[in-house]
């Protein structure tokens, strides 16, 4: 049996890519558990595998305990000692040696289907150890499906689910396209890790920010705040940690070079970048970008900034259904009350001669009215 059974064990080995050591505690694991099986009264079995040279070893052995809970597979110190007289607690005494060649048909085949069970378990285990720590980081998969629980992302080593909630709507998906996507999760289950990634999620963007420009990257520009509404519009707020450098030109870069990289990225989405300012009232002014501010009121207790506005900016800085404001609020944490700078117009006040004229075109219609009836 140990030539055939160590060739495909080897054989998987160099399938699966799994570390040596992790292969050989897997197979040593599964014929203990295939033997416990075939072999009632066996549960003290133990084995071990020198996978160069294929030999396996079966033996029986029990651990020494001061005291015993499970006879099948400890014993006291005076009984093991009637085998080992050296033997102290916390020794594993061997007792019997077993044939492993006596082990049977039977024996072998349960043996083999335990050690694919065993070796499907640690390639699972492996692939969740891979990706478990990139949770927070972006990936780049391969479309190989779209279902409607969500478009799947071809990973190599495992897939990627990408919900229908985390998908921006101005997006579609074909097979083979290759996505950038945020990991949200990693988690296990029986059929293997399943990984959660989001386009949609803020920090998504704050990632493709610190792949495409440099500064970011290394820390000399941080990101302090970012308001997304995924597909439509975004605000990022930037400040510089090194003097004399400007956040929002080495963000925007060269012609608008890096923030366009992002955009390509996102389908289209525009993207705001503003300067942060530990100033609340600059910091709502800027966050209302493109429009221009005239003044700016903060009401502490309330966490409400009032802003004037031009009459000709007040849509600007309202925005399509509100979308400005609402981005602007999110990004600074502040109810944003926004004003034009100029008073309504009060409505002309009508004379009484004007008001008694009506009063007689009325009662004339009615008088019609009345007469047709």
């Amino acid at each position: 049996m140990n030539r055939d059974f160590i060739g495909a064990i080897l054989q998987l080995n160099a399938e699966k890519n799994l570390p040596k050591e992790q292969l050989v505690r897997t197979v040593e694991d599964a014929i203990q558990s295939a033997y416990r099986r075939v072999q009632p009264g066996y549960e003290d079995v133990c084995v071990t595998l020198d996978i160069d040279t294929g030999r396996i070893r079966v033996f029986r052995a029990r651990r020494v305990v001061s005291e015993v809970e499970d006879p099948l597979t400890e014993w006291t110190t005076a009984e093991a000692q009637a085998h080992k007289p050296d033997a102290v607690i916390g020794d594993l005494v061997e007792y019997e040696e077993l044939d492993p060649d006596h082990f049977g048909r039977v024996g072998a085949q349960v043996a083999g289907q335990v050690i694919r069970q065993r070796l499907r378990d640690a390639e699972r285990d492996n692939v969740y150890d891979e990706f478990a720590h990139r949770e927070g980081e972006i990936i780049t998969g391969t479309v190989s499906r779209v279902e409607p629980r969500g478009v799947i992302l071809d990973l190599g080593k495992a897939e990627a689910v990408l919900a229908a909630g985390d998908q921006s709507a101005s997006e579609h998906y074909r097979i083979g396209q290759h996505v950038k996507a945020f990991v949200l999760e990693v988690r296990r289950t029986p059929r293997g890790p399943v990984i959660a990634v989001s386009r949609t999620h803020k920090s998504f963007l704050r990632r493709m920010f610190e792949l495409e420009v440099p500064e970011i990257g290394n820390g000399s520009v941080e990101i302090k705040a970012i308001a997304r509404e995924a597909g439509s519009r975004s605000k990022v707020a930037v400040t510089s940690r090194q003097p004399g450098l400007d956040p929002v030109g080495a963000t925007v870069g060269q012609r608008g070079g890096r923030v366009q990289a992002v955009v390509a990225e996102l389908g289209g989405e525009k993207i705001d970048v503003i300067p942060w300012s530990e100033d609340t009232a600059v910091f709502v002014a800027n966050a209302l970008s493109p429009a221009q501010v005239v003044g700016v009121e903060i009401r502490e207790e309330e966490r409400v900034a009032t802003v004037t506005v031009p009459e000709r900016m007040l849509s600007l800085a309202i925005g399509r259904e509100g979308q400005n404001a609402r981005l602007a609020a999110k990004l600074t944490g502040w109810r944003i009350d926004i004003r034009s700078d100029q008073a309504p117009r009060p409505e002309p006040a009508r004379s009484e001669e004007h008001t008694s004229e009506l009063q007689s075109l009325a009662y004339l219609v009615c008088r019609l009215l009345l007469e047709k009836k």
